[in-house]
């Protein structure tokens, strides 16, 4: 048994430790069930788990949830929509998420792959000093190409 000051008291049967425990207007818990003998403490338990959820809380808070952005282009961007776009990946990047460009051939514009593989790695390019390429750019169904950045 362990006392409401954090010493140990030894081997105490379990009558008197509750006995103890109610001497002191505390919670007699049991701390490791498994342990021959099993170890209980003495404590408050409702400011115990109050504490305990306070911390569980406050981890969550520190912690940042990954998400994924979608940006759409064509091959046909225009340098002013680029650069907004551009904006948008490195404020994303950032803030800690991943972006996924998706870059839509639309009619005959399929023909021309090359245009749209110009586009993306144009992106790469202008935003190599935060982000990085994750995987390859890539084809996915017929007219769309994808590529994902995520931070360096």
């Amino acid at each position: 048994m362990v006392d409401e000051n954090g010493e140990q008291v030894g081997i105490v049967p379990t009558p008197d430790a509750l006995r103890r425990a109610e001497q002191a207007e505390l919670d007699l818990v049991e701390v490791a069930p498994l342990a021959k003998p099993p170890v209980c403490r003495i404590m408050d338990y409702g400011k115990f788990r109050y504490e305990l959820q306070k911390r569980e809380k406050s981890s969550k808070k520190k912690g940042h949830q990954t998400q994924i952005k979608k940006i759409r282009v064509s091959p046909k961007i225009e340098d002013h929509d680029f650069n907004v776009k551009l904006r948008s990946i490195r404020s994303f990047i950032e803030a800690g998420d991943k972006v996924k460009i998706t870059l839509m051939f639309k009619g005959r514009m399929i023909t021309h792959k090359e245009l749209g593989r110009e586009v993306m790695d144009k992106f790469v390019a202008e935003s190599a000093d935060v982000a990085k390429l994750e995987g390859d750019i890539m084809m996915e169904g017929h007219r769309n190409m994808v590529m994902t950045l995520m931070k360096k």
